[in-house]
This record gives C-alpha cells, structure tokens and sequence, in this order.
C-alpha cells in the first residue's frame, strides 16, 4: 500500500472498517478485529483494515517495524484460531514519525468466521458476539456464494441419516466456545447450519455433515474409507500379509486408524549402544504418519469412488489418494502453497484436534523423518487424478527383495516376551499359539508378528515338520543359533534368570493339557 492510502485510513474516522491500535502484543485483540471484519456483517463487499502503530486519535505512536512482527501478524491467518481461514495480506508503510503495520481483511464467502468457537462481528466502530439472528444472516450470506464440494447439500440425505448424538457430544463442544454453548436456543438444524453442516435453502446436510457424521457414510460416498494392506514383500505381487479397513463416519473412523497406526504399523525394539546402554529403534516415526494420512483424509476427492490406500511394504509405506493438488497449490509450489478441496472437512480436523496448525505440518514431517533415519518423504503432485507419498522404512537396510533378514547372534535384541519364548522353544518344540499362551499373551496377529517373526526370521526358530496344511500347528524349536544367543546373554547379564529356572518356574504348564 502506498502512504497517500494508508494516510487516508489513518485520518478517516474508525469504522466498520477500520480499526487502529498501538499494541502489537494483543493477540485476542487483533483476532477478534481480523475475524470480524472476515464476517462484513453489513455485506460492504470492502475490506477492512487493522492499522497497527496508530492510536485512536490519528497519532502514529513511533512504531518500528522489524520482520519478526510482519511474520507474527501474517501467522495469525493460520495459526488454527480463526475458522475458516481468513483472507488477508499484511503490508508495512513508513513515515517520519514512526512505522504503521496494515492488514487488509478481504470479506469471507464461507461465513460465519469464527475465534475460538466466537463468532465476532463489527457494528459501527465497535466489535461485538453475533447475535442468533446476526448468525443466520451470515449462513444466508453464506449460500449466495459459491460452495465447495463439501459444503454443497447432499440431496439424498436427511436429519436421521447423521449421528447426531455423536455431533452434540463430541464435536460441537469442541466447536463452539463454552458460555456460547451454554445459552444455545436454536433447533438442530440451525445449529449444523452455523457449522455449513446443514443446507437450509435445500433443507438437507451438506456432504461434509454425512462424511463426518453419516451412520452409513459408503452409501452416499463409496470411496470414503481408507485401505490397508500388508506386503510381505517390496512390490504388489508379493502375498498379503493382513489387510483392513477403515470406513464410517470421520468421527469414528479417525481414532481407529490413530490406534491402528500406533500398535499395528509403528514398531519398536531397543538396540544395544554400550554394555549399559541402549536406544529404542522405530522404523517410522508415528507423528509423521499419522499427519500425512490425516492429510489424505483432509485434502482426497471424496466424489471418487476409488478408497484412499495406505499399503505397507518391508521397505517403505505408500499412501496414494485419488485428488491431485487443488486450486493454487502447483507443483512448482508444492508444500509451501496449499489449498483446501474441502475446507469445512478441514475446519472440522482442526476443531476435533488432529490437525494443529495448517500449511505447516509437511515441514515438520520430513523434519522427523530425517531424524529418525528415514529420509525424506518422496510426494508425486504431478498427476492430474492421485496425490502420492512414499516413506522409507527406517530399519529397510536389513530387507533384501525375496530373503529376509538375519542377524548375527550377538547383535540381536529381543523383547523380554521374545526372549520367553526362545528359551521355552530351547527345552521343547511348541506351536505358535502354545507359545503365546504359556507366557500369557492372547493369540493375535499382532503378537505373533512382534513376538514369534522376529525370532524365526533371525534364523533363532525353525519348525521341526514342514506340513503345509497344518500351518497353524507346525512345531517350532531353538536352532543353533537361538542356543548361542541365550548363552551370551546369560553370560552379560548377570540378573538373568537362568534356563533352568524358567523349566521349574513353567512346569506345571508345560505337562498341563493344553486346549
């Protein structure tokens, strides 16, 4: 902006438009002002200002203007307090007497905007809470401009169709603040409508309201869900290990897929630094996963019928989405410039936690992938219809195409239950599944994977039949190896309780009819 415009802003009066302060630390202040000019409740179709280093009577107050304050202000656009995100520029211009820090609000077409669940509107010079009414005006305001795909009425669906138990209980409390919450008068539909949860003019939810609250969400969507599956190999042809599906509503979906991607995809094991000394191994780091799939589930073309896949080899995770990058975000561009496909999805990822601050999350994804050793994440944003990343595993040094790895028995590390098992397995020949029950774990797939694989995989197991009909009942027992390793350790780690105590201490199970 140029001095002869902003000299003009600083001696017209304050009004809906323009508000002025000699503050640059209040933050509330700046956000109530940022969202209320978002919200142009008079519908001006103008911009509004917010001039920093003027106080009210006119008067610059001296202002020296450093570039940590324009990044600090700029940030406020994105920091995840001001929902939907507003649209505004930040600009400084100097004079004799002191600096003055612009910024222009341009009117919001997703109306209401709100501040940490308020929505803020400005009547004349001053700033105000939006009334009932003042709130369906916005909404009203709201359906005259152009909606994206999940603000735009899904037709098919009606008020029984969305969960709305699970909207009042988890999300909206979350959503709106809490004395706001508490003086809520208005009936169900008004209130989804103030979220562009409910289309009121077609008088049905809008397709964000049953992908977030839908009680049979693939019926409308038959994309919508996430697909898992487990390579035991590096490529599509190798067999499936395991396989899953996460589907339903995103309020009930989400904590499934955090979960799974905790104990399921994350793996752990210590690694020995000294003699007194280990560290703990991950082979993906889970912050960064989970962020990346919550930004496929943010960003994805939900109009396609094609799932989000998250397929999992030895070497490395894949996440393929049908969606390319959207609106201004390019390729040349990619991820300093993002967009929102479906903002309201968006909003609502940030409002239920799983999203802290937008456009900043790759940055620190690849941040902690290098850390831990994986590298960098590889995007494809090059294709018209898929968005793509993949990530190497960081314990793939040990994964060669069609062998599996295999350690020196002094170099590996076992869990404690691992360790049970070598040296039941080292007395006498047991199942899989006896195996877990005589050290009291359930006989699941998870337990077996992280328990019993690693032992044959480092050669310290091996079966004593090879009937392949009878998989589940095939007899393993302690190779060579598996002996050496047991022998080493007990001669490091003189708390170890030795062999033939865990005979004694497992007999009584051991001769026990097992069922």
């Amino acid at each position: 902006m140029n001095k002869k415009t902003v000299r003009e802003l600083i001696n017209s009066k304050e009004t809906f438009r323009i508000e002025r302060t000699t503050s640059t630390t209040d933050q509330d202040k700046f956000c109530r002002a940022i969202c209320a000019f978002s919200n142009d409740l008079p519908k001006s179709g103008k911009p509004g200002y917010l001039l920093i280093g003027v106080s009210d009577d006119g008067n610059l107050c001296g202002l020296q203007v450093t570039d940590e304050m324009l990044k600090y202000f700029a940030g406020l656009r994105t920091d995840g307090n001001i929902l939907p995100i507003p649209t505004m520029t930040v600009d400084h211009v100097s004079f004799d007497n002191g600096d003055v820090i612009v910024v222009k609000v341009l009117p919001s077409t997703e109306p209401p905007v709100r501040y940490k669940g308020r929505c803020h509107i400005r009547i004349g010079p001053r700033k105000d809470i939006a009334t009932l009414t003042e709130e369906n005006i916005l909404s009203e305001k709201r359906l005259s401009s152009l909606k994206s795909f999940d603000m735009s009425p899904c037709r098919e669906a009606s008020l029984p169709d969305l969960d709305i138990a699970a909207f009042s209980r988890i999300y909206l409390p979350k959503a709106i603040a809490e004395d706001v919450l508490e003086s809520e008068r208005r009936d169900i539909k008004d209130q989804l409508s103030s979220l562009r949860l409910y289309d009121k003019q077609a008088d049905c939810p809008t397709n964000a309201a049953v992908l977030l609250f839908g009680k049979n969400t693939k019926y409308f969507f038959p994309g919508a869900y996430i697909q898992h599956v487990l390579f035991d190999g590096l490529d599509n042809a190798a067999d499936i290990l395991n396989q899953n599906e996460f589907s339903g509503n995103l309020v009930s979906m989400l904590p499934r897929l955090e979960a799974f991607v905790e104990t399921s995809v994350i793996q752990k094991r210590p690694s020995p630094v000294s003699m007194l000394q280990e560290k703990i191994l991950v082979n993906y780091p889970q912050w960064a996963i989970r962020e990346l799939l919550m930004n496929a589930v943010m960003h994805r073309d939900y109009r396609s019928n094609t799932p989000t896949k998250f397929y999992q080899y030895k070497d490395r995770l894949e996440i393929v989405n049908p969606g390319g990058l959207y609106g201004n975000a390019r390729p040349e561009n990619f991820p300093d410039v993002n967009d929102y496909r479906n903002p309201v999805i968006a909003e609502a990822l940030r409002v239920m936690g799983y999203v802290n601050k937008f456009n900043r999350g790759i940055a620190r994804v690849q941040k902690e992938l290098v850390e831990n050793g994986n590298g960098k994440a590889a995007f494809t944003v090059d294709k018209v219809t898929v968005f793509s990343v993949n990530v190497t595993n960081a314990k793939a040094e040990n994964v060669s195409a069609g062998t599996d790895a295999t350690l020196d028995a002094k170099e590996l590390v076992l869990s404690d239950k691992s360790l049970k098992i070598l040296k039941l397995c080292s007395i006498g020949s047991h199942a899989k599944k006896e195996m877990l029950h005589l050290i009291g774990v359930t006989y699941q797939t998870a337990n077996v994977r992280n328990l019993i694989n690693p032992l044959i995989q480092a050669g310290c197991l091996a079966p004593i039949e090879d009937d392949k009909s009878k998989l589940r009942n095939v007899r393993f027992e302690a190779t060579a190896k598996g002996l050496e390793y047991l022998r080493n350790r007990q001669s490091i780690t003189q708390t170890e309780a030795p062999v033939d105590d865990l005979v004694d201490n497992l007999e009584p199970l051991l001769f026990r009819e097992f069922e």
